[in-house]
């Protein structure tokens, strides 16, 4: 994150210098008052300046887009990059032909693409973590949409069978989401198994849980 320290004979002028020098809006920056400075008393004690530091604060908006747009020139694919803020999280939906590449199958290089995003923006982050989401096409909904029914047609399997299923291996979000929809059924009972990224969801009966 760029900063500087500025001095000045007030604190305002001091900002206005440090402004200047990044040659940014004062919006765009993080201060911090390191002295008020004083005017001299009575020609005795001499004038103490104002002090401060400014820095330019991270803009996750631009990073996120700049290493997009630089992945997706390297693999040749057109896409436009629109990024939204909700809930303090960055929302990035990619629109264009071919958009099945960026999926993957069911939805490896969409995952490996979004990690590395958040790996990217977030690194040298003093602190505060910033979660990005990525998705093209409403991939993300289709596919909830897809385990919820899988969900519930497993559940039926292992009902009917009395004999438990294990699911292929899923990544976390998409465990949460089998066991989100299992955890209140009144026969079956959810639980993962394996390593990373061989991680799956077993569904079983309560019975013999």
């Amino acid at each position: 994150m760029l900063s500087i320290e500025m001095t000045g004979k007030t604190v305002e002028e001091a900002i206005k210098k440090s402004l200047n020098e990044l040659n940014v809006t004062r919006d765009k920056v993080e201060i911090t008052v390191i002295e008020e400075g004083s005017k001299g008393l009575f020609k005795i004690f001499k004038v103490k300046e104002a002090k401060v530091q400014v820095k330019v604060k991270k803009d996750y908006k631009e990073e996120a887009k700049t290493f997009l747009r630089q992945v997706l020139d390297s693999m040749g694919i057109l896409a436009e990059i629109i990024i939204k803020e909700e809930n303090d999280i960055l929302k990035v939906n990619l629109i264009g032909p071919n958009m099945g590449l960026i999926i993957g199958y069911r939805g490896e290089t969409l995952d490996a693409l979004q990690y590395l995003v958040n790996l990217s923006v977030n690194k040298d982050n003093e602190g505060k973590y910033k979660k990005i989401t990525l998705d093209t096409e409403n991939y993300r909904a289709k596919r909830e949409e897809t385990l919820k029914r899988l969900a519930e047609k497993i559940a039926y399997k292992v009902r009917k069978n009395h004999k438990y299923i294990k699911l292929e291996p899923m990544n976390p979000y998409e465990r949460r989401i089998i066991h989100s929809v299992l955890q209140n059924n009144s026969a079956v009972v959810t639980y993962s198994e394996g390593e990373e990224p061989y991680r799956r969801v077993v569904v079983d009966l309560k019975k013999k849980a």
